[in-house]
């Protein structure tokens, strides 16, 4: 009866107010530091590849907004639950005292999921579970630098569609392993280009889209969408790189710059996510289809 009274007892507000106020001390810092990299290309390469967090965050932060009436009528976590919750956030401070960049990245997510744990138990967990993943494939980690060494198949397999493009073209291009050569001038699919950072903001802002659309719960959405993520990636990468050597080739060096460091590339990744919309908006109209038949 004891154990009853305490997972039903309500947590005094200023429990939660305590924790906010933690939290929004500890990582506020680390959040701006994220966003200031992001937006000002000032992080580094690896981190960069994160910067889908940009949106993804904050619709983490919105999806948990929504399930406010939900997490209020969770009961409160059993003893038990806050004991291992607890555990966890001395686990998680732990890495954050340590002041290394990635295990300070790698506390964040991990704290919040102690917090939920603490307050609601595992049901609250579940609950949170879709906006905590969102917020982990946002943290800025070391495994893009860790992949890169795996890459160099990919890396072959774009600069070769990318000379075979420009030869239907009419350009004179030769291919060598990741290098395109055209009019003596060298473009290199280096790991950094092979649209690993274009596929990972494809997966994420699909997962964002199938949660938006309703059709996340389909296992047939789900697949198809991350398939054509995948897909479309690698096809927009083989363009822009084929775009690229053309410029680099033809000596439009401007062009060259505005798509590979300026604005242009952002262009160019913002309508391959425009495509990824309509893409999912088209699944989710085909399962209302289905459903109603």
């Amino acid at each position: 009866m004891e154990t009853a009274s305490l997972s039903k007892s309500k947590s005094p507000a200023w429990v939660n107010g305590a924790l906010l106020g933690m939290m929004s001390l500890l990582y506020t810092p680390l959040l701006l530091h994220w966003y200031q990299g992001w937006l000002n290309k000032s992080i580094s390469i690896e981190h960069e590849y994160f910067s889908h967090g940009l949106i993804g965050i904050p619709f983490a932060v919105y999806i948990a907004w929504t399930l406010r009436h939900k997490w209020s009528k969770l009961p409160e976590a059993t003893v038990g639950e806050q004991a291992i919750g607890l555990g966890l956030a001395g686990a998680t401070g732990v890495l954050y005292l340590t002041g290394l960049p990635d295990l300070v990245n790698l506390s964040f997510p991990l704290m919040l999921a102690s917090i939920a744990l603490s307050l609601k138990g595992w049901a609250g967990l579940r609950l949170q579970g879709f906006p905590l993943v969102l917020i982990a494939l946002a943290t800025p980690n070391e495994l893009p630098y860790l992949i890169t060494p795996y890459t160099l198949p990919l890396q072959s397999f774009i600069a070769s569609c990318a000379g075979l493009l420009l030869k239907l073209v009419g350009m004179n291009v030769t291919v060598d392993s990741i290098n395109l050569f055209v009019n003596g001038k060298q473009v290199e699919v280096a790991p950094y280009c092979a649209g690993l950072k274009m596929l990972f903001t494809s997966l994420y802002v699909s997962l964002m889209l199938l949660y938006w659309t309703g059709t996340i719960a389909s296992r047939w959405a789900v697949t198809g969408l991350l398939s054509i993520a995948v897909i479309l990636s690698i096809v927009a990468n083989i363009i822009r790189n084929s775009m690229l050597t053309f410029f680099h080739g033809t000596g439009q060096e401007g062009l060259f710059e505005w798509l590979h460091d300026s604005w242009g590339g952002d262009l160019y990744s913002a309508g391959l996510l425009g495509l990824l919309v309509f893409i999912s908006q088209r699944l989710a109209d085909r399962l209302d289809r289905q459903s109603e038949s």
